[in-house]
């Protein structure tokens, strides 16, 4: 029996020639990453326990993200623990405000994941640089503060499921509606504790950033990583780094526990309900739903290419007078991308407003919170209840074209209502 891609980057990782899904190996970690929110919990336990030195000071990368910049006392003594442990320990990849970025955007754009990698993250959305050829996982804090100290983590070999995805995707379809799709039909617990391999020819034909946002929300079916071979686009991406990768793929005789293929030729823009990533409608169902606010950004989807789409849509337009527009590049390249290309202009003349990047609102942390009552449009991951703010508020989760046309309307709409 041969492997999956998974298998293949954890077997490499252990120094074993053969493992099994259900068993618990010992690895060593390419890369440990930490927030302003899970960071400061493993820094404590690492220095409860006496320890000096991180394994690696280029292995660790610490990103204040969440609560930055500090919204308020609380959050900037978090961040404090994170900028004091990083001079500390000389930490080479600590992004201070002005150079940080949302930290799923911000790590591949830098280069410090790829193929064949094992990254582990104190973060769920973790598993977002499974795009890229590698096993990336969330973990929690005890787990990142153990890494610290030795480089390893323990973990349990996932079962891996098969995702085939045939045909042609229409205009204003993409991976967020791939994803939202896919969580539609399988539910939040679809992939519990599974790997999800995306493939086929249309995932063949998707460019990065929207591999990016399809792997970022496998956790919201439950996933431990959303992974897609390395191919073409890929080596095109990750060749302006200089580093060596590994490049791993599926053996044709590999175990999967399910394998799902669908036939996406007549998908229409998907819109997840709330109050569950998985109560998923097309875009046409939702119409007559008024809106307060939209948030264009996230880990998700606050890439360049999120923005030029938005931006194609509000040129010359503006948001309804009803409507609070906000808008965050994922990072500090993409914001000024943005500016250079010009859509910035757009969106402020439209109405909008710009944020930092940052994860603010996406958490309920800050910069565009809800009120009771109040209904968002996001291009964001999660819309649980008071996810955004007010336990009785209501977020819609959305790509970027239908966040953009329903600013225009005032209501969920779209992309073509608004050509």
């Amino acid at each position: 029996m041969g492997h999956t891609i998974a298998e293949k980057i954890l077997m490499a990782h252990t120094g074993k020639k053969d493992i099994k899904p259900g068993e618990f190996i010992e690895a060593k970690v390419d890369l440990a990453l930490g927030n302003d929110i899970t960071a400061p919990i493993a820094i404590e336990e690492f220095k409860k326990y006496g320890f000096k030195d991180v394994f690696d000071k280029n292995k660790v990368v610490l990103v204040p993200d969440h609560f930055a910049p500090a919204k308020d006392l609380k959050s900037a003594n978090q961040c404090k623990i994170l900028a004091d442990f990083a001079g500390e320990q000389k930490i080479k990849n600590y992004f201070e405000v002005g150079r940080m970025g949302i930290e799923h955007a911000l790590l591949p754009e830098v280069g410090l994941v790829g193929p064949g990698d094992l990254v582990i993250g104190a973060d769920s959305h973790t598993c977002t640089y499974g795009a890229l050829g590698c096993y990336s996982t969330g973990i929690g804090s005890t787990d990142l503060a153990r890494a610290f100290i030795d480089g390893k983590v323990w973990l349990k070999v996932p079962h891996s499921i098969k995702f085939i995805y045939t045909g042609k995707l229409n205009k204003w379809v993409g991976g967020k509606d791939l994803i939202l799709f896919t969580i539609g039909n399988i539910g939040v617990d679809g992939a519990l504790y599974k790997v999800m391999e995306f493939t086929g020819p249309v995932i063949r034909k998707l460019c990065m950033d929207d591999r990016l946002c399809l792997s970022n929300m496998a956790i919201e079916a439950g996933g431990r990583a959303g992974i897609i071979e390395p191919d073409g686009i890929t080596r095109k991406f990750i060749s302006q780094f200089k580093r060596k990768w590994k490049f791993y793929k599926s053996d044709e005789s590999a175990d999967y526990e399910k394998i799902y293929e669908w036939d996406v030729t007549k998908l229409e823009p998907q819109v997840a309900c709330p109050h569950s990533p998985s109560n998923v409608k097309p875009v046409s169902e939702l119409k007559g739903i008024l809106v307060d606010q939209v948030v264009i950004g996230s880990c998700t989807n606050g890439r360049i290419s999120d923005l030029r789409i938005a931006a194609r849509l509000l040129r010359k337009r503006k948001a309804k007078r009803s409507v609070k527009l906000i808008v965050i590049p994922a990072t500090q390249k993409i914001y000024l991308q943005a500016v250079q290309e010009g859509l910035a202009e757009i969106f402020v003349k439209a109405g909008g407003i710009f944020l930092t990047p940052t994860c603010g609102p996406c958490l309920g942390g800050h910069g565009g919170i809800l009120t009771e009552g109040e209904v968002c449009v996001a291009t964001t991951n999660r819309n649980f209840i008071g996810r955004m703010g007010s336990p009785k508020s209501f977020v819609y989760l959305s790509n970027p074209a239908v966040a953009a046309a329903s600013a225009v309307k005032g209501r969920i709409a779209h992309p073509e209502e608004v050509k």
